[in-house]
Formats: structure tokens, sequence, C-alpha cells
């Protein structure tokens, strides 16, 4: 469990194919490693990986094919910036909102605007996740947890304030860029309740 408050931003060092629609990351991030052991869990642009080893400030995981076909970070090549944070622990702050690392999507970059203070960003949504996202509530973005400043059909948007701008992979997000998308789990167990409780025939 993570809470989308980013502690490092990281860089991907490699990716070596492993056969077996599998890939082995390598990823650079001093902090996070710092106190890192094999088996421990890292949030990778929002995607929770198993660290399997630690050399120095790098720690490499195991990334499963369906995971490269269901998140963005298939697309990532060496060099390129990545959000991490190590799993919660249970005497920390909740500083953002509960985040699994299991993505629900990948979004896109739809827009940029740029304000005195913050930039306002608008993503696509993808169609299956829209009835998870509502205006003021939680969403992460690449790991970040970000709160909802508007809602369309298939887009939503987010205010980003200059620390989140500088200390994380959205800073850099162009316009068509995916990112990875987990909505609030919370709103997923709240579907589930309630159409149970709807087929049950409990109104």
């Amino acid at each position: 469990m993570f809470t989308g408050i980013v502690e490092e931003l990281g860089e991907i060092v490699r990716t070596t194919e492993t056969g077996g629609d599998s890939a082995l990351v390598a990823v650079r991030g001093p902090l996070v490693t710092s106190d890192a052991r094999h088996g421990d869990s890292i949030a990778v642009n929002g995607v929770c990986l198993t660290v399997v080893d630690v050399d120095g400030g790098t720690f490499t995981a195991d990334v499963m094919g369906e995971t490269l076909r269901r998140t963005a970070l298939g697309a990532l090549r060496p060099g390129d910036p990545v959000n991490l944070e190590r799993a919660a622990a249970l005497n920390s702050r909740l500083g953002g909102h509960l985040v699994q690392g299991h993505v629900d999507g990948v979004g896109e970059v739809l827009s940029r605007e740029p304000a005195a203070q913050w930039e306002t960003v608008r993503f696509r949504l993808p169609a299956a996740l829209a009835r998870y996202v509502v205006e003021k509530g939680s969403i992460t973005v690449d790991g970040i947890s970000l709160t909802v400043a508007e809602v369309g059909d298939d887009w939503f948007s987010v205010g980003l304030i200059p620390t989140t701008l500088k200390l994380t992979t959205l800073g850099a997000r162009g316009v068509g860029d995916p990112v990875n998308l987990e909505v609030d789990v919370l709103a997923k167990y709240v579907e589930r309740l309630l159409g149970d409780r709807v087929a049950g025939g409990d109104r």
C-alpha cells in the first residue's frame, strides 16, 4: 500500500527482456534504495514492483507481460525519469490517499494551461474508469495522489502546484504522453457493495 506522495524522482537504467513475455527493469533511486531489501515493494510511476536485487543506488524488479501491456511502463526507455515511492509504514502519515499500486488504465495528457502559481492539466479518461472519478475526489496519476478539479465524460483535470511540477514527472509530460491511472479503491468497493445489494433485492 502507498500514499501517492512521491519520495524521489528516479531514472530508468535499463530494461532487459527475460523471455516469456516479461522483463527485468533496473531503476536508479538512491533514496528509496537506502533501506530496500529483496522482496520490498516500490511504486514506479504508480506501479507496485517487487525488489529482486539492490546494487548501490539501483534496484531491479521483474515486470510481467501483463503489467507491460496494461500500464505505460512498457514505453519507458533508459534515461526516462520515474516517480518512486516506498510502501507506506503503518506508523507513517497518510499525506495523500490509499493507493494500491495496481494501475486501472492508461490515460493521456490532453492539454496544459499554465497560470501564475499553478498549472491545470487535462487528461483523457478511459470510459471504463469514468464512473469512479468525481470532482474533488482522489485519483493517482503516475503514482501521484491528486485531487480532481473537473471531470467530463472522457476527461478530467487537476491543478498542479510548483512542488509537484518540479519534483515529479508531470512537470515534463507533454500533450499526447501516456500516464498510469489508478482510481480511488474506495469507489470500487462501494460499487461492488451496492451492486450486491441491488442484485439481492435489498433496497
